[in-house]
């Protein structure tokens, strides 16, 4: 008869489960980074106007992270990371191809928010899987590398629709053929959980017992200030669907060229990932002190009145992507016992998405009326955020995790 510790035995190595489930994130990413490319262009087609667009596509980011502090504390507390990771997949790989269907302003702006609703689903439990791997890889690397394989999918995705958008002229093309990359990360993912039932494994122990024993525990004033510096950050960081509208409705570039953009934007998303992660691994906290400074110059120059600074300043929001999306998760790992990581990761992203919403908003408003008034607030913004992790990084070099 077979133990529950042998069904329980990872039949892959770290590094090739953060690999494997790179691809899953990969085949997903070409799914919803896809349609995101051409969010603003595509609701302004049903009507939306920029006010609309930057709150549908801030609501839509909020709600895949404030969600997640319902969703973080509940896979913590269920234990059933993967069940969580593969209910948030399903909604997503669903909601997009539905886009195809004619639904409307009504209809296409609830299921890019139920979209995101999937990414609230899954991310903490993904994340606190990913966590657990990467605790004998180096964590900046690990995430790095899941972020970069992430961002391949977000580089395919755009170009898939920018192709359908030259080919027929619509969109309705586009958000169906994203179908079958979806399907076929669904057939990966049920495999990666027959062949790891239970990453926590991967997890080094602490004080003698797994790692996912540890008792549960407060999470740490140095985390609240680390949340606070990223909220700090989104605040002031424009949504590429009011980017890409920015770029359409001034007649930059054609709007088949807008998801071209996005995915010069994710190239260099993947870039900035691998690169910060591996400087993390080697020197901590202050890596990150980057960041403001590429949130910030991003959506300065992205809201420019040519189209060349335009493309610039989409490049350097991507690279401002690349550390959020990969060096910041790693930090929540590192700050937090392995028990509360899940919850950790919703309070994280509750905190980080409610600033995105009420920025995506506050700029989508003031682009309306004022372009100074935008930058200035920008700048302001992430110079508060610079001040903030200030406090963070003298914090976490007390504790001996500041390199």
């Amino acid at each position: 008869m077979t133990s529950n510790s042998e069904r329980d035995r990872p039949r892959l190595s770290p590094w090739r489960f953060v690999v494997t489930f790179g691809v899953v994130s990969l085949l997903v990413d070409v799914v919803y980074e896809g349609a995101r490319s051409v969010a603003g262009p595509f609701l302004g087609s049903l009507g939306a106007s920029a006010v609309l667009i930057g709150a549908v596509t801030g609501a839509g980011e909020a709600t895949a992270l404030v969600l997640r502090v319902i969703s973080g504390p509940a896979a913590d507390r269920t234990r059933r990371y993967w069940a969580w990771a593969i209910a948030g997949y399903v909604i997503t790989v669903l909601a997009i191809p539905a886009l195809a269907l004619p639904v409307g302003l009504v209809g296409a702006s609830a299921l890019m928010i139920a979209e995101r609703v999937g990414k609230a689903v899954r991310s903490p439990a993904k994340d606190a899987l990913l966590a657990n791997a990467g605790s004998s890889t180096g964590r900046g690397k690990a995430f790095a590398v899941h972020e970069a394989l992430d961002q391949a999918g977000a580089f395919i995705g755009p170009l898939l629709v920018a192709a359908a958008l030259a080919a027929t002229g619509g969109y309705r093309l586009g958000f169906a053929v994203l179908a079958v990359p979806g399907c076929t990360a669904m057939i990966i993912l049920v495999w990666l959980v027959r062949r790891v039932p239970d990453p926590a494994v991967y997890e080094e122990p602490v004080g003698g017992s797994p790692a996912g024993a540890t008792p549960a525990a407060k999470l740490p004033p140095v985390f609240w200030r680390y949340a606070a510096f990223t909220a700090l950050t989104m605040a002031g960081y424009a949504t590429f669907g009011l980017i890409g509208y920015h770029l359409s409705s001034q007649n930059m570039v054609p709007t088949a060229a807008v998801p071209l953009i996005y995915a010069l934007a994710m190239g260099t998303d993947a870039l900035a990932a691998l690169a910060t992660g591996h400087l993390y691994d080697r020197h901590g906290f202050r890596v990150l002190s980057v960041l403001p400074v590429l949130a910030g110059l991003g959506t300065v120059l992205a809201f420019s009145s040519t189209a060349a600074l335009t493309i610039i300043g989409a490049v350097v929001w991507g690279m401002a992507m690349g550390v959020q999306e990969s060096t910041l998760r790693a930090g929540v790992a590192d700050l937090v016992p392995p028990a509360r990581r899940a919850s950790a990761y919703g309070v994280f992203a509750a905190a980080y998405g409610a600033a995105w919403f009420v920025g995506g908003t506050l700029l989508g408003y003031l682009y309306e009326r004022t372009t100074v008034g935008l930058i200035s607030t920008c700048i302001a913004i992430q110079l508060l955020a610079l001040l903030m992790l200030f406090t963070t990084r003298g914090t976490t070099a007390r504790r001996g995790l500041n390199g």
